[in-house]
């Protein structure tokens, strides 16, 4: 049984189409459809099944879903291990926000060190984030939560993250120095996409203490939510991060939310299985400041 079979296997696993999966590992569909009959043979069993548009795993399939992950990860850490350590990939799943507006300075730096190394980064919110790296299909997870204590992962608290009301300069909520859950009483708000945990903090809050407002707007992209409250269409809970820019050139102003759930740091974390290349440890390194720095990780 090749590995490649095992590759192909998660492929459709992870797009649930024999066809999307073809078009991500540039084979034929007859080829993936080939190496599945193969695999199948191999295992004696029925690996999938047609549901609607979709192929799911059957029960067999389930249980072969952890062993194939396991054995392509040790296939690639054995590579990495009898190659030179410098050369390889790295995936970093991570959401939007920190994609945007964190990651970049300390994704250029890593490249100045490490030139060779292949950097994927893949979108999702914190829960896909938090099991893709506990499935292994992810190095590493870049988060933007409460501490996160996982029996499973390490976790590296990089830095708290400021949360603030976003509101166009002129909207009585510029004149506070910290905005509480009842200051937006009847104010129209402008949403992250669900998923999302500040949002789910902020509507948790508006819910447990009874204050009336309008859902206006969601979006699952920032500029278009920082657009819509330049606009003077509502106000948005952002990460300070996200609107420095705005606030820089005063098409925004921001307030502090305040409010005893609403502490959210950016967290780096993989698995607690995970082989540490010399690549990697420098990476882990670099986002927690260097060696010398006062990062906090939980063990």
């Amino acid at each position: 049984m090749e590995l490649t079979y095992l590759q192909t296997f998660r492929e459709i696993v992870k797009w649930g189409s024999y066809t999307r999966a073809a078009e991500q590992l540039g084979y034929a569909q007859s080829s993936v459809t080939t190496q599945i009959q193969r695999l199948e043979a191999s295992y004696g069993a029925v690996l999938f099944e047609r549901y609607g548009r979709t192929m799911r795993l059957t029960m067999a399939g389930e249980a072969l879903l952890p062993y194939a992950s396991e054995m392509l990860r040790l296939h690639a850490e054995s590579k990495e291990v009898v190659s030179k350590q410098s050369a390889g990939a790295l995936t970093i799943g991570t959401i939007e926000t920190l994609a945007a507006f964190f990651l970049p300075p300390y994704l250029q730096a890593y490249r100045r060190d490490y030139p060779e190394m292949k950097v994927n980064l893949q979108p999702g919110n914190e829960p896909f984030i938090i099991e893709a790296v506990k499935e292994g299909t992810m190095d590493v997870g870049l988060i933007l939560d409460p501490p996160l204590a996982d029996p499973e992962l390490h976790t590296v608290v990089v830095r708290k993250e400021e949360l603030v009301i976003a509101a166009h300069p002129d909207h009585r909520l510029g004149g506070l120095a910290a905005a509480q859950v009842r200051d937006l009483a009847g104010e129209s708000l402008i949403l992250t996409e669900e998923g999302c945990t500040y949002r789910a903090m902020l509507l948790r809050a508006l819910k447990e203490e009874g204050v009336e407002h309008q859902l206006s707007y969601e979006f699952g992209n920032l500029e278009a939510i920082k657009q819509c409250v330049v606009y003077g269409l509502g106000v948005a809970l952002l990460p300070r991060i996200v609107v420095e820019e705005e606030l820089r050139n005063g098409r925004l102003k921001a307030v502090p939310f305040s409010h005893p759930s609403c502490e959210f740091y950016t967290q780096l974390i993989y698995s607690r299985k995970k082989w540490m290349s010399a690549a990697f440890r420098d990476f882990i390194a670099l986002m927690r400041g260097g060696r010398g720095e006062a990062s906090k990780m939980h063990e």
